[in-house]
Parts: structure tokens; sequence; C-alpha cells
């Protein structure tokens, strides 16, 4: 039987990668979006910071959303 190709280190360290990656996606695509509306470099600046703090609560609900969803599926 083949175990898993990650140590428990290596998991955690790929999850917080992840997580921190998908919450500057958010707060670039906010920026960008900004940037499209011919925001000033101030208000671009407002919207990354907003939608980091918008990927940051998504973050925290999907990842409490994970914990429900795998205590319960759990075999």
């Amino acid at each position: 039987m083949v175990g898993p190709s990650l140590s428990d280190d290596e998991s955690r360290i790929a999850s917080m990668r992840l997580k921190i990656g998908f919450v500057l996606l958010v707060g670039i695509s906010a920026g960008f979006v900004a940037l499209a509306a011919d925001a000033t470099l101030q208000q671009v600046g407002y919207a990354f910071v907003g939608g980091t703090a918008v990927g940051i609560a998504l973050m925290a609900f999907l990842t409490y959303w994970g914990r429900e969803f795998v205590s319960v599926n759990r075999r």
C-alpha cells in the first residue's frame, strides 16, 4: 500500500501557501477591477486592501466549512 507523498509538515506548509495565494488572488483581483474602472492609485490600493480583507473572511469561512465537512464525512 502506498502512503501519503507529503509529510505532515510539508502538507501543512502547502496548505498555508495555498490559503495565502487564494487571499492574495482575491485582493489582487479587486485591485485590477478598480484599475479597469479607471480608479486612482489610492482607490486601487483601497480596493486591494478591501479585497484582501474579503479574501481573509472567505478563507476563514471555507476553512470552518471544510472542517465541518471532513468531520461529518470521515470514515
